[in-house]
């Protein structure tokens, strides 16, 4: 959604702007062109194979672009750190990014025979092997119902434990085939690999993506100048409810419960929403790119 995202963010000559997902730079490389001459692009991202991609895409464009391996939740002090107080627009384009579900040995693509690591930072310790050979029954039953909306959540926690109880799951495909026997594409209902919703459970668990998103939103909010847009492009159901809940909430003068008679949180709306309903992408974008399907851009707008 390059086109949607430029026209969100109102790009200009002379703005600053911070891509906190640059993965291999899609979006940092338009922003960058339509603010030309003197934009300036900082790109985050907590994935070094991402940032070498990025400083590969994005090298024409010389000092204008400033990468930094961190965290989109903590955009402020990484924006300290570079002596940058405000930014004109900032995009958060969550979920794996298409360089990760490509790079086979990376296992976020069940597709592809490669260990359960699923870590979006190959600095972190835990992978998506210690979780599902060492997680509880109930815990695995309760990430793959919760994030990944799977109705099947205990049949395939059940068929786990007991497949590991032999032997220790050790890769993607030997993770799929399992889910696959356990809730075949027989049922009438799937569309998708029945796998599908497991692996985005256990990517999700895995990263701590969602618990992470509220703080990155409040945080890029407060760094903004007025005027300034905030896009976030989101690809299922949890993660555009939070991003849509985050926006409403900090659009509010109040934040003091529905029975409080008098306010005394003392809040000030920050931001106005500008997408009152999700941008989607167009036919010929999924008909080219079909991960972009389940696409959901949000934008608000800082008062």
């Amino acid at each position: 959604m390059v086109d949607e995202v430029l026209a969100s963010l109102n790009c200009k000559s002379g703005g600053t702007y911070v891509d906190g997902t640059v993965g291999g730079a899609g979006h940092a490389y338009e922003i960058l062109a339509k603010s030309a001459p003197d934009g300036l692009l900082i790109g985050i991202d907590c994935d070094a194979e991402a940032l070498g991609a990025a400083a590969e895409r994005l090298r024409s464009f010389g000092s204008r672009s400033i990468l930094v391996k961190g965290d989109y939740a903590d955009i402020a002090g990484i924006l300290a750190g570079l002596e940058v107080k405000r930014v004109d627009g900032i995009i958060f384009d969550l979920g794996v990014s298409s360089h990760q579900l490509e790079t086979a040995s990376r296992g976020f693509s069940f597709t592809r025979e490669a260990p359960l690591d699923m870590r979006m930072d190959c600095g972190l310790g835990y992978t998506a092997y210690d979780l599902v050979n060492k997680a509880a029954e109930r815990e695995l039953e309760n990430i793959i119902r919760d994030y990944g909306e799977e109705k099947m959540a205990r049949r395939i926690a059940r068929a786990i434990v007991k497949k590991r109880a032999i032997a220790p799951i050790a890769t993607t495909t030997e993770l799929a085939a399992l889910v696959a026997r356990t809730v075949p594409f027989t049922q009438g209902r799937r569309a998708v690999h029945p796998a599908t919703r497991t692996f985005q459970a256990i990517r999700i668990a895995v990263n701590n993506e969602l618990e992470r998103l509220p703080e990155a939103i409040k945080a890029g909010i407060e760094v903004l100048t007025g005027g300034g847009r905030f896009s976030i492009i989101s690809f299922h159901s949890l993660e555009d409810r939070i991003v849509k809940n985050e926006f409403r909430r900090w659009e509010r003068d109040c934040l003091c419960p529905p029975k409080m008679p008098v306010c005394t949180c003392q809040q000030k709306a920050l931001i106005r929403v500008v997408t009152k309903k999700p941008l989607r992408p167009g036919p010929a974008e999924v008909a080219a790119n079909p991960r972009a399907r389940s696409a959901s851009l949000r934008t608000a707008e800082r008062i």
